[in-house]
């Protein structure tokens, strides 16, 4: 959906009930439409998708409420129903629900009950919209399982995967700890012809030389103290397939010589041994250094660089590209519920701003930890404030990050607009000051700031009628 305000369509065969709907939601920030039957309901269902469908069970006609909801899973998956009812038959309800409905609401309709049951039932639906590009994004047929993202950065990447995977072209993957470097390699691997066999790794960080040398190259029985018997190296255990070299730029000048040499020759010579073992293996490695500057500095050789550097990816940090993180927040989301066997339907709008305006230092892998924590520790439904940890809780103060794109279409740019909060300030005054600059920021694009905000168009047009900032 593209629309600033979420679209909801009104199913009431009663005129004057349906007006009263929606007048009460449409204050409320929504756009409403309405349908006095179900058989127009269904076309209008037809023709476009809505956010959510709130729609009288008994429609007075061959076509009734429930009628309304299969036509709108049938058309729309991801878009909630919220069922209307004088009568509430519990068998009816239960019926709803398990043909697909959000929730039920009873006449007479206290509106403001209806409009908390719609906030939820429209936060369900993002969630579950999130989730469906998400598995787009995936694409399962390409094995892109788990790289997820929607940012120009991801994408970019995703389409090199594909042109790369099929050669056997050396490639560097660059970027920061817990980017999800590994994960690009596996990816590299299971598109490519050598996919049918092994895929090996190996952190080169915090191994002293000769292990080093052991693990890449192997062993014969007796070669150190404590060679009891012949092992093959990596690049033996690869053979056929994928070697992923990890923070190659920590091995030190005499191993780079070796892996030159392997590089050159394809064959390995294993630790006390004379006898040379062929191996062909596709070498991708990684590093959360900058090579090219290492090189300059003479700290890592410059003909083995080139030679890893065929093809270069370099990952962005989860901070230069926050339009991942909802989708990141949802995949792990569900993830993690399924594997601790919880129930987690979402989390609030503060929970979101938080999560996105956070630095993650850590990345990707810092984001998995926390959402698995939360997951683990969740007293509800819903990830609530309580649920993130401390430190991420009471970060700042920071100046607020907003997300901006260039007029070319090109990745999200970051700025910041200062707001300054003063003591003996209200919370409503700081709120007031907030929107204002944040808007000013946008050029008055209210979806966008509302974005930035971390909460959803109508609470934005709530709070803008509240503060008189129209």
């Amino acid at each position: 959906m593209t629309e600033e305000k979420p679209k909801i369509l009104i199913v009431e065969d009663e005129k004057a009930h349906a007006e009263a709907l929606s007048e009460g939601l449409g204050r409320s920030g929504y756009e409403c439409i309405v349908a006095n039957t179900g058989l127009k309901a269904v076309q209008l269902l037809a023709e476009q998708t809505y956010d959510l469908v709130v729609t009288d069970l008994i429609l007075g006609s061959d076509i009734d409420g429930l009628a309304v909801l299969q036509a709108t899973k049938q058309h729309s998956p991801s878009t909630e129903v919220i069922l209307i009812t004088a009568h509430a038959s519990v068998a009816s309800c239960r019926e709803a629900l398990r043909d697909g409905a959000y929730d039920y609401v009873t006449k007479p309709i206290d509106i403001e009950d209806l409009r908390e049951v719609v906030a939820r039932a429209l936060e369900r639906g993002h969630l579950i919209r999130d989730n469906r590009l998400l598995r787009q994004m995936l694409n399962e047929h390409f094995g892109f399982e788990g790289i997820v993202g929607r940012s120009q950065q991801m994408v970019d990447i995703v389409r090199t995967i594909r042109q790369v995977a099929p050669s056997d072209v050396t490639v560097l993957i660059q970027g920061e700890s817990g980017t999800g470097k590994e994960l690009i390699a596996r990816a590299l691997h299971s598109n490519s012809h050598r996919s049918g066999k092994r895929f090996v790794a190996l952190n080169c960080a915090g191994l002293s030389e000769s292990i080093l040398e052991s693990e890449l190259f192997g062993h014969v029985k007796g070669a150190f103290t404590g060679a009891t018997s012949d092992r093959r190296g990596r690049f033996v255990h690869a053979d056929g397939g994928t070697l992923l070299l990890d923070e190659v730029g920590d091995t030190s000048g005499a191993m780079q010589a070796k892996l030159l040499r392997v590089l050159e020759d394809g064959e390995v010579t294993p630790v006390g041994s004379n006898e040379s073992i062929k191996v062909n293996v596709r070498l991708i490695s990684a590093t959360n250094q900058d090579l090219l500057s290492a090189v300059a500095e003479k700290k890592f050789r410059e003909d083995l660089y080139f030679r890893l550097q065929g093809v270069t990816i370099k990952v962005p940090p989860l901070r230069e590209r926050r339009e991942d993180i909802p989708l990141l927040v949802a995949h792990f989301l569900k993830e993690f519920a399924a594997k601790h066997n919880k129930v987690i339907l979402g989390l609030t709008p503060e929970v979101r701003r938080v999560l996105a305006g956070y630095g993650w230092p850590g990345n990707v892998r810092e984001l998995l930890n926390v959402i698995e924590g939360m997951v683990v520790l969740a007293r509800g439904q819903r990830l609530e404030l309580e649920d993130i940890p401390d430190q991420i809780r009471n970060f700042g103060p920071v100046p607020i990050a907003l997300l901006t794109s260039d007029k070319s279409g090109g990745a999200a740019q970051e700025g910041a607009a200062q707001v300054e909060i003063s003591a003996g300030m209200s919370i409503a005054q700081a709120e007031q000051q907030l929107i204002r600059k944040t808007l000013e920021f946008t050029g008055g694009n209210r979806e966008q700031a509302a974005k930035i905000l971390g909460i959803g168009a109508r609470t934005l047009y709530r709070k803008l009628k509240e503060y008189d900032l129209s």
